[in-house]
């Protein structure tokens, strides 16, 4: 799904082990100098983004950058395999989640705790997913306020609470809003973040402040889709 001339919505289907079948919605942003995808899916599927990525005209061999919007597994599963096969790959993450993703500290949402309770094929993967997570190499460090030149021109809005390093990403050109996991389409409508996926809800909804002052006309969530409107009276109601 095309949003504007630089960014595109890739549908990449998913199967959760908690959840079961549904789809997420990275993007992929089209630039002179290569390709930037957001977010990179669950764990154990990367033929379904490879995929995806294929059907919106592109190759993953073309990809250059990596921009993770924060932690969980369903948004950085492919990452050590996105990595291995491109070498020169420029990963972006905010700093507050960046200890999690080399190994420092354990991911919040997916603990060796957790995984020892799985079972099977996604246990091995998982197991494995952890170990390489040290070996991913060095990060470029985002903060609130960066503008990347990406995509005619990316806000980055830190948005904490589902992850300490949640962000959220604004085009002003496109009034565009690619809100990750801190709204969500349920329904046709517009909600906020999933209370039982996310830590410290209250954070997460005093962070919806956070995208005031900015014309959003649309907004894309990586749980549901596109929502054609302003979030601004979800906000107002929830933060």
């Amino acid at each position: 799904m095309k949003l504007s001339q630089s960014v595109i919505a890739l549908k990449v289907p998913m199967l959760s082990p908690v959840f079961g079948p549904t789809e997420i919605y990275p993007a992929l942003l089209k630039d002179e100098d290569g390709l930037t995808l957001i977010d990179t899916g669950m764990l154990g599927q990367f033929d379904a983004l490879k995929q995806t990525v294929e059907e919106a005209g592109a190759k993953i061999s073309d990809i250059k950058r990596v921009l993770i919007t924060h932690q969980d597994i369903d948004h950085i599963g492919n990452l050590p395999e996105l990595v291995s096969r491109i070498p020169e790959l420029e990963v972006l993450v905010h700093a507050d989640d960046i200890p999690y993703l080399n190994g420092s500290l354990p991911l919040i949402k997916f603990t060796p705790e957790r995984i020892a309770q799985m079972s099977g094929e996604f246990k091995d993967l998982a197991l494995h997913f952890l170990e390489s997570l040290p070996g991913l190499g060095g990060f470029t460090v985002l903060q609130d306020g960066d503008v990347l030149p990406l995509g005619g021109g990316v806000e980055v809005i830190h948005t904490p609470g589902h992850t300490p390093g949640h962000i959220c990403l604004y085009f002003r050109k496109d009034k565009l809003l690619l809100a990750a996991d801190e709204l969500r389409v349920v329904d046709g409508k517009l909600a906020g973040p999933s209370e039982m996926a996310t830590p410290d809800m209250p954070l997460a909804l005093r962070s919806l402040r956070n995208l005031e002052g900015r014309q959003i006309d649309r907004v894309l969530c990586y749980h549901g889709g596109l929502y054609e409107g302003s979030p601004q009276q979800l906000i107002e109601e929830l933060a």
